[in-house]
């Protein structure tokens, strides 16, 4: 019972404390902005998203090497391990979600554009997929992925717009972060909780880039899977 309660007073929790850094102590300020929603809601707004896909990519290189006995002793799916971490960051999404719109309620910027949101989310989801397929059967045979992912991921966090918008990234450096699958449906779903139009060519380039990793992890664990079992 506990443990259904934390995954609803974490975020809540989370989120109290942006409002107290970045809205009292630090009264941090979108660039360019003068007025509208609170900076610590914008931030949040980003997180959502960020969490899903690092909780599911963080926890990818494990997700068939913790269970050996799956592989080795009984006939079973293990193309389904990658997505349980999946399934625990969409709970958790689902909960960080409830809170967002319950304080934009609070902060008199909700709008119906957030209904968005879910599914401005499909290009995170299937980028997360298929980079867990990936990171699942190089995890089978490289241990030292447990160390490595997390550390990527963690640089990403910096490196794509959730602490600041994307036109605050120098010039000479936009073409790459439009490179950034991440970076698109972050801006797309700040976009719906701000109320304003979302760039939807970016979000169907981010969709496109998410099929395509989808299927080719999915290609590279079936190529891999017959070593999984001399591996374990």
């Amino acid at each position: 019972m506990f443990g259904v309660l934390w995954i609803f007073l974490s975020p809540l929790l989370m989120l109290a404390i942006f409002a107290l850094v970045f809205g009292h102590i630090f009264q941090a300020r979108w660039p360019e902005q003068t007025e509208g929603m609170p900076f610590w809601l914008m931030l949040y707004s980003g997180l959502i998203v960020f969490n899903l896909f690092g909780e599911t990519v963080s926890r990818a290189p494990t997700a068939v090497r913790a269970y050996p006995a799956y592989v080795k002793k009984i006939i079973f799916p293990v193309e389904i391990l990658p997505l349980v971490p999946m399934g625990a960051g969409l709970v958790h999404a689902a909960f960080n979600l409830l809170i967002l719109a319950a304080a934009l309620a609070w902060t008199g910027h909700l709008s119906a554009s957030l209904l968005l949101f879910p599914l401005l989310l499909a290009p995170v989801l299937l980028l997360a997929v298929g980079l867990s397929w990936f990171l699942a059967a190089w995890g089978v045979f490289i241990k030292d992925m447990t160390q490595i992912v997390p550390l990527f991921v963690q640089m990403l966090l910096f490196l794509s717009p959730v602490f600041y918008p994307a036109s605050a990234v120098p010039a000479f450096l936009q073409p790459i972060y439009a490179l950034n699958p991440l970076g698109a449906v972050i801006e797309a779903t700040r976009a719906a909780a701000l109320g304003q139009s979302v760039s939807w060519s970016a979000w169907f380039a981010a969709l496109i880039i998410g099929i395509a990793t989808t299927l080719l992890g999915f290609a590279f664990f079936n190529h891999a899977r017959d070593e999984f079992a001399d591996a374990l």
